[in-house]
């Protein structure tokens, strides 16, 4: 197991411990996806790797403007991702075996059947829609990033800058201005001189793929990316050549996220009994030994202070008793000179 599967799976059983409960879509039961659901699909055999389709995507969100203007074609010399000012990139894949010149692919959120996000969020902030799409709620969203450790295609990024209130940034497929009737399609679908891209029923854009492989069976793969993979995605692609060589995973096989962190789910309610103890332990140990450490110390200073006191007593004690004796040599001394003075004098006197 891949380090960054074995962490999504710890993301959706650990994280779903808190509140003792199974995450969002994490049952065994298979999901064929809802009934009439949209969903996009891409033919990398038609792309010219324009950037229309950034543009487009970056116009209906609102998105801040990159760095580089889009008609500047020179951003196709280095493979990007996703990040949350952009919604969708594209890249350009060179030296592929058998293809006549260079492969475009667009790469944005594949707005899963059963979302790997949705899996993983225990505060349930990811909701896959029946229309397709699936979307961020940032009111109930803790920031706690699971969906980004949890997505095989590393779609959801987090707005690291925001000190307040950062969110979490991916494609909506235009949800939000679709279902309030401000667009018909996604922007980029409407932003495509070429028809590269196909809005419409998962079902009718799995026939129209069908249709194309089945005309054209020299210029396409027999297979179309998204129809099973993670158990289906809403975002469809076919192409000429391997889609391992423009950039989409092989590996993922045909399991549903949920099924795979349905044995991390498993052990949920034990790790919800044992860690609250566990670290009610851990905080009562630290208390108490801090509060040992602070009485050794007060009752270490006390013993310091009285040993320090009687020293200092002593050596008062020795002053006094060598002032006193200093004081009665010095008496004796004077009275004994004056006696002696005395007695010359009276010796004086009687010769």
């Amino acid at each position: 197991m891949k380090r960054r599967t074995f962490l999504g799976l710890l993301g959706a059983g650990g994280a779903a411990c808190v509140l003792g409960q199974s995450a969002q879509a994490a049952g065994t039961k298979e999901f064929p996806g809802y009934p009439g659901s949209h969903g996009v699909l891409f033919d990398a055999t038609r792309c010219i790797g324009c950037r229309r389709c950034e543009a487009g995507c970056n116009q209906v969100n609102g998105l801040p403007a990159p760095p580089q203007p889009f008609d500047d074609l020179s951003v196709l010399d280095h493979k990007r991702r996703t990040n949350a000012k952009t919604y969708t990139v594209v890249n350009r894949y060179d030296n592929i075996p058998g293809a006549a010149g260079p492969v475009f692919r667009k790469n944005q959120c594949q707005h899963c059947l059963e979302p790997a996000c949705a899996s993983a969020c225990f505060v349930r902030a990811f909701t896959k829609t029946p229309q397709g799409a699936v979307i961020w709620d940032g009111s109930v969203c803790v920031g706690c990033r699971y969906c980004m450790i949890a997505c095989p295609f590393d779609i959801p990024t987090f707005e690291y800058w925001e000190p307040l209130t950062p969110r979490i940034m991916k494609c909506t497929m235009c949800w939000p201005q679709i279902t309030t009737g401000k667009l018909k399609v996604p922007g980029c679908v409407a932003a495509c001189p070429v028809e590269a891209l196909v809005y419409g029923k998962r079902d009718d854009l799995l026939k129209i793929a069908r249709g194309r492989i089945q005309a054209f069976p020299s210029r396409y793969l027999d297979h179309i990316y998204g129809e099973h993979e993670m158990g289906g995605t809403n975002w469809l692609y076919i192409s000429g050549v391997p889609f391992k060589d423009i950039g989409l995973r092989e590996d993922l096989g045909t399991t549903a996220a949920p099924k795979l962190t349905a044995g991390a789910l498993a052990v949920v309610p034990a790790i919800a009994t044992i860690w609250p103890a566990l670290l009610v332990g851990i905080y009562a140990i630290n208390k108490r030994r801090d509060k040992v450490a602070h009485e050794e110390t007060v009752q270490a200073v006390a013993r310091a202070v009285a040993q320090t006191q009687a020293e200092a007593g002593a050596k008062l004690a020795k002053v006094k008793a060598d002032a006193e004796a200093d004081k009665k040599s010095a008496i004796e001394r004077e009275v004994k000179k004056a006696l002696e003075e005395a007695a010359k004098g009276q010796t004086e006197e009687g010769s």
